[in-house]
């Protein structure tokens, strides 16, 4: 499941919305992200995440899909917030479900890699000294190219 929102979520409401009444289930990982004050040496007074709805939801379920084709896992959750956020605001959820955790673990990495690099998400920062747009970082491309092995 892909949810693409302004608003916050509760991530143990989440979770376990996931894990009832699934006796089956004996791994939940889940990678919680959140809105830091400083990035690249400047503080970060505000962050504005911009996205194509619809496509961005796309990207983002075909990337959850290769991850249940590719681990026997039984369900993921990615959960993106768009628009203004401040330090400390909650940003993205990945949660997978399966019966071990090594395949859990390794699927919600596997989606967080992906969806920094693949998923069509703009962000723009409010520093001390202006604007600007957050590039991507080779250490994102270099994380996701372990798993094109």
């Amino acid at each position: 499941m892909v949810k693409v929102q302004h608003e916050d979520f509760d991530a143990g409401a989440e979770i376990a919305s996931m894990r009832l009444s699934r006796p089956d289930i004996g791994a939940v990982a889940v990678f919680l992200g959140q809105v830091r004050d400083i990035n690249d040496g400047s503080s970060v007074v505000k962050l504005t995440l911009e996205h194509y709805p619809g496509m961005t939801e796309k990207a983002l379920e075909d990337i959850v899909a290769q991850a249940v084709k590719r681990w026997h896992i039984f369900d993921a959750l990615v959960i993106h917030r768009v628009g203004t956020l401040q330090p400390m605001d909650q940003v993205v959820m990945v949660a997978v479900v399966g019966a071990h955790r090594a395949a859990a673990f390794d699927a919600c990495e596997f989606i967080m890699d992906y969806l920094k690099t693949q998923a069509p998400f703009w962000k723009k920062e409010l520093t001390g000294s202006g604007e600007r747009w957050v590039e991507a970082r080779e250490s994102d491309n270099l994380a996701k190219a372990r798993w094109d092995q």
